[in-house]
C-alpha cells in the first residue's frame, strides 16, 4: 500500500502515476525517445531462430494449435498435456545453438556474444545480487506475482501480445507462472548457474529465442491479415521497450514499489547488486542494457513506463482476473480469491486495481495482508541483521523454492521446461475470462499465518503501550511525590 507523504515537497517536475509519486530527471525518457523502442527488437535472435528452424524444423505436433479457451476444453489438465509432450522428443534450441555455432556465421555471432562477458560484470556483485532475491524471498514472490505480473497487465500494448498466445487462460496461466519462476530460480540458484554453460544461462538463451518465435509468428499472421495485429498501434511484438519493461518488473518494480509497500527498504548496496544481476540477465535475453547501468537509470525507466505504458484495457481486465482465477484455492498456499485480490490491491493501489476490474474486498482481508507485511518485515529485518542467520536463510530458501516450484507435484512435477514454443498465436487463438474455481480450499495456511502475525503484532504493541503508560505514570508520581 502506498502511504501519502505529507512532507513531500512538490515541484514542476513532480509526477504521480497510479499512486506513485516521483520527480522527473534527465534519466527519464521522453515520448519521442520511447516511440522508436516500440519498433526496434532483437534482430540477431530472430535471425538465429530462422537458422535453427532450418537445421531442425519444428515438429508437426507443434504447428499451430489453439492454446486458448478452446484448447483447454479438450485438455482437462496440464498433466495430460505433459504426458503427450513426454512421448515426443523435445527440441532444445539452446543445445542446437551450441552444437551448430561453429558451422554457421550467424549462430556463431550470437554464441560469441552471449559467451563474451561484458566488462561491467563483476561476478562477486552478481552473486550478492542473487542473495538479495532470497533474503526477501516471500515478499519478492508476492511482489512478482501480484504487482510485476498482475499489475503489469495494465500495459495495454503488452497484453495484446500475451492475449494472442492464449497462454493466460486460467487453466494455463498457473503453469506459465511456474515456468517463469523456474527461469528466475535457475538464474539465482548459484553463481555457476548464471555463468556461461550454467542452467540459468541456458534458460535465458532459450527465453530469448522463444521471444523471437512469438514475434515472428505474430508478424507473419499480421502480414496475411492486417486486422489481426496492428504494428503501427502496438509496435513490434516483444520489442526493446517490452524487454526493458520485463527486466524492470523483475528488478526496479520490486525495489521501489513492491518491497516498500510491504514495509521493506533495501540497503543501497543491495539495490546496486540486484540491478547488476538483472542487467546481466537482460544482456543474455537480448534487452538493451544501458537503461540499467545505474540504479537511478533503472528507477527512471520504471517510472517512464508508469507514465506512458500503463493504461488498462478490456483485455487487461481479462488477463488480470484470469491470473487470480488460476491461483485461487491452489496448493501449496490454498489462498482464497479474496486474499489474492487483497494482495493485488495492496500492492497496486485501488486506482489501478479498479481499472483492472478487480473486485473490492472486505476489511478483514486488508488486515490479513497487513499481517503478512508484518510477518515479512519481522523475518527479513531480523535475519539480515545477523550474518549467520542470513546465510542460512538464503541457502535454505534456494532449496525450498526450487523444490516447491520445480520438483513438487504442486509445481512443475520435476519436469523443467525448455521454453519451447508451446503457446502458438493463431487467428482463432483468444484469451477469454475464465470462471472461478468452485472447490473450497483444503487449508488456509497462509491466511492463518497472516492472522497470527497480525494478532501477535497487536499484542506486542498493546503490551509496549501498557508498559510505556505504566512507566510514564510511575515517573510522574515520583516527580510529584
Amino acid at each position: 500500500m502506498a502511504w501519502p507523504n505529507p512532507f513531500r515537497r512538490k515541484t514542476d517536475k513532480t509526477r504521480t502515476c497510479w499512486g506513485y509519486t516521483f520527480e522527473l530527471t534527465s534519466d527519464h525518457l521522453t515520448p519521442e525517445e520511447v516511440e522508436p523502442l516500440k519498433h526496434s527488437y532483437d534482430v540477431l535472435g530472430e535471425e538465429c531462430l530462422e537458422r535453427l528452424n532450418q537445421i531442425s524444423p519444428l515438429p508437426r505436433s507443434a504447428l499451430p494449435r489453439n492454446n486458448s479457451q478452446a484448447s483447454s476444453k479438450s485438455s482437462t489438465s496440464t498433466s495430460g498435456e505433459d504426458k503427450n509432450t513426454a512421448q515426443e522428443p523435445q527440441r532444445d534450441l539452446y543445445i542446437l545453438l551450441r552444437d551448430n555455432a561453429s558451422a554457421d556465421p550467424k549462430l556463431n555471432e550470437l554464441w560469441t556474444e552471449v559467451n563474451t562477458i561484458p566488462e561491467w560484470v563483476d561476478w562477486n556483485q552478481i552473486a550478492r545480487g542473487q542473495d538479495v532475491f532470497y533474503r526477501y524471498g516471500g515478499a519478492a514472490f508476492t511482489g512478482l506475482a501480484y504487482q510485476s505480473l498482475l499489475g503489469g497487465m495494465g500495459a495495454a500494448r503488452v497484453v495484446e501480445t500475451l492475449a494472442r498466445t492464449g497462454g493466460f487462460s486460467p487453466k494455463v496461466a498457473r503453469r506459465r507462472l511456474f515456468e517463469t519462476t523456474q527461469h528466475i530460480l535457475q538464474c539465482t540458484r548459484s553463481l555457476a548457474s548464471i555463468q556461461p554453460g550454467g542452467e540459468g544461462f541456458a534458460s535465458s538463451i532459450r527465453v530469448r529465442l522463444l521471444h523471437a518465435a512469438v514475434r515472428q509468428r505474430i508478424l507473419r499472421l499480421a502480414a496475411q491479415r492486417p486486422d489481426y495485429y496492428s504494428v503501427e498501434k502496438w509496435g513490434v511484438p516483444i520489442n526493446d521497450l517490452d524487454s526493458i519493461a520485463t527486466i524492470g518488473t523483475f528488478s526496479a518494480t520490486l525495489i521501489w514499489l513492491s518491497f516498500p509497500r510491504q514495509g521493506l527498504v533495501l540497503r543501497e548496496q543491495e539495490i546496486i547488486d540486484y540491478i547488476a544481476l538483472w542487467r546481466y540477465i537482460g544482456y543474455l535475453v537480448g534487452c538493451p542494457t544501458e537503461h540499467f547501468e545505474t540504479p537511478q537509470k533503472a528507477k527512471a525507466s520504471m517510472e517512464t513506463l508508469l507514465m506512458y505504458e500503463i493504461e488498462p484495457t478490456e483485455t487487461s481486465k481479462i488477463l488480470a482476473n484470469n491470473i487470480i482465477r488460476s491461483l485461487e484455492n491452489q496448493p501449496p498456499a490454498y489462498a482464497s480469491s479474496d486474499m489474492l485480490v487483497a494482495n493485488a490491491r495492496w500492492l497496486n493501489g485501488n486506482e489501478l486495481s479498479d481499472r483492472l476490474g478487480l473486485p473490492r474486498t472486505s476489511l478483514y482481508y486488508w488486515l490479513l495482508v497487513a499481517g503478512q507485511c508484518i510477518f515479512f518485515m519481522s523475518i527479513c529485518y531480523t535475519y539480515r541483521s545477523i550474518p549467520y542467520l542470513d546465510t542460512r536463510k538464503v541457502s535454505a530458501l534456494r532449496k525450498i523454492f526450487y523444490t516447491i516450484i520445480v520438483e513438487s507435484k504442486y509445481g512443475l512435477a520435476g519436469t523443467e521446461t525448455l521454453f519451447n514454443f508451446k503457446y502458438i498465436p493463431e487467428y482463432s487463438t483468444i484469451t477469454e475470462m475464465g470462471e472461478s474455481a468452485q472447490d473450497a480450499p483444503k487449508s488456509t495456511g497462509v491466511e492463518r499465518r497472516n492472522l497470527k502475525a497480525l494478532v501477535i503484532a497487536f499484542g506486542v504493541v498493546s503490551f509496549a503501550s501498557w508498559c510505556s503508560i505504566k512507566l510514564t505514570t510511575g515517573l510522574y508520581q515520583a516527580i510529584l511525590g
